[in-house]
C-alpha cells in the first residue's frame, strides 16, 4: 500500500524564471497555474517544465473566474517585484510594484488558498516607512481569516552562496500558523563564491582559476536584476560592484564565456584585468540547478536570474508551510 502523502497544489504569480516555483516543487507543491507578464520568463518556464500551465498575463488583469483550477489551492506563492516605501497604499499608477502587491492580496479574496507566501525586500518587514503597506496587508488578511507571520531570512543560511536577505510574509488560515516554524540555517558555514564558481572558472583552462577561487572567500553580494526598461546587464549598484572588485570580478557587465588560458588576471589594471561572470555562473550563485535554462538574449537571461527567488529559499519555505498545513 502506498502511504506517501499526496502532493500539494499551488498558484504562482509573478513567477519569473521559476526560482520560487522550482523550490516549491522540490518541497512537494505542484503548480496548477503560473502567471507572469513577461513573455521571455514564460518561455523559460515552458522550456524547462513543459507540463506546467503558464499564462502570460499581467496580474492586474487576471481573473480567477476564468481559471477555476486556482480555487482553494493549498498555496498562493508570489515572488513580487521589489516594493518601495510610500506614505499610502492607494496609488493608482498601474503596473507599479505596490499595485502588484495590492493585487496579490486582493486575489486572496477570490482564490482563498489555505496558505499565502510572499517574498520581497527585507525592508518591507523591518522599516517604519513601510508601516502603511504592512497595515494594509494585515487588515485585509485578518478580514479573510488568516493569521500572519512577517520575518527576514538570508539565503546564505540555506546554502546559497550569496548574502541575500529576503523579506517574507506567510499567512495561514484555520489556526495552522501556530504550527509554522520559519526555516532555520541549514549550513554551519556560508558557501563562498570561490567554492561555488571555482570549477566553472577553470572550465576553459584558465590557469589562475584556483588562485582566484581561494581569494573569493566570502558569499556573493546580493545579485540585482536591474530595470527591465533600461541599461544592460550588470551585477548591481556601485557598492555591489566595489564588493565584486574586491574579489577580482568585473561587476559592470556579464560575460559570454568564462576566461580562457590566455586571460591575465590583474585587478590593479581595473576592469580590463578582471573577469565578469557568465549568466550561468550568476544562476549558480542563485542556487538554480545546472540543467535549468533561461530564454532570451544575455541581458534578458540575467534579468531573470537577478530577479529570481533562489530555489533553495523556496524549498525551505515550502517545506515549512507544508508541515504547518499537515499539522
Amino acid at each position: 500500500m502506498n502511504t506517501e502523502a499526496p502532493r500539494l497544489r499551488s498558484l504562482g504569480v509573478c513567477a519569473g524564471a521559476g526560482g520560487l516555483a522550482l523550490g516549491l516543487e522540490k518541497a512537494g507543491f505542484d503548480p496548477v497555474l503560473l502567471l507572469d507578464n513577461r513573455a521571455v520568463a514564460c518561455e523559460t518556464l515552458r522550456m524547462n517544465r513543459p507540463s506546467w500551465q503558464v499564462l502570460d498575463v499581467d496580474l492586474l488583469d487576471f481573473d480567477p473566474v476564468d481559471h477555476q483550477e486556482t480555487y482553494d489551492v493549498d498555496l498562493l506563492a508570489a515572488g513580487l517585484p521589489r516594493v518601495k516605501a510610500t506614505a499610502s497604499v492607494h496609488r493608482t499608477d498601474t503596473g507599479s510594484e505596490l499595485e502588484v502587491l495590492r493585487a496579490t492580496i486582493m486575489l486572496m479574496h477570490g482564490v482563498r488558498p489555505r496558505a499565502l507566501l510572499i517574498e520581497n525586500v527585507p525592508d518591507l518587514v523591518t522599516k517604519p516607512t513601510y508601516d502603511p503597506i504592512r497595515e494594509f496587508v494585515t487588515k485585509e488578511l485578518i478580514h479573510l481569516g488568516y493569521d500572519i507571520r512577517w520575518f527576514v531570512l538570508n539565503a546564505a543560511d540555506l546554502g546559497v552562496p550569496q548574502d541575500r536577505k529576503e523579506g517574507v510574509i506567510v499567512a495561514l488560515r484555520d489556526g495552522r500558523l501556530d504550527a509554522f516554524v520559519p526555516p532555520v540555517a541549514s549550513v554551519t558555514r556560508h558557501v563562498t563564491v570561490g567554492e561555488a564558481l571555482g570549477t566553472s572558472m577553470a572550465a576553459r583552462g584558465w590557469p589562475e582559476a584556483a588562485a582566484w577561487a581561494s581569494q573569493a572567500n566570502r558569499p556573493a553580494p546580493t545579485l540585482v536584476g536591474g530595470s527591465w526598461n533600461r541599461g544592460g546587464a550588470d551585477l548591481g549598484p556601485t557598492g555591489t560592484k566595489r564588493a565584486w572588485a574586491r574579489m577580482g570580478v568585473d561587476g559592470g557587465t556579464v560575460a559570454d564565456d568564462v576566461p580562457g588560458p590566455g586571460f591575465v588576471w590583474d585587478p590593479s589594471l581595473g576592469r580590463g584585468g578582471m573577469m565578469p561572470l557568465t549568466v550561468r555562473q550568476t544562476a549558480d550563485l542563485q542556487g538554480f540547478p545546472s540543467g535549468w535554462a533561461f530564454a532570451g538574449r544575455k541581458t534578458a537571461q540575467y534579468r531573470q536570474v537577478g530577479h529570481a527567488t533562489p530555489p533553495p529559499v523556496g524549498q525551505a519555505l515550502g517545506e515549512a508551510i507544508k508541515t504547518a498545513l499537515r499539522s
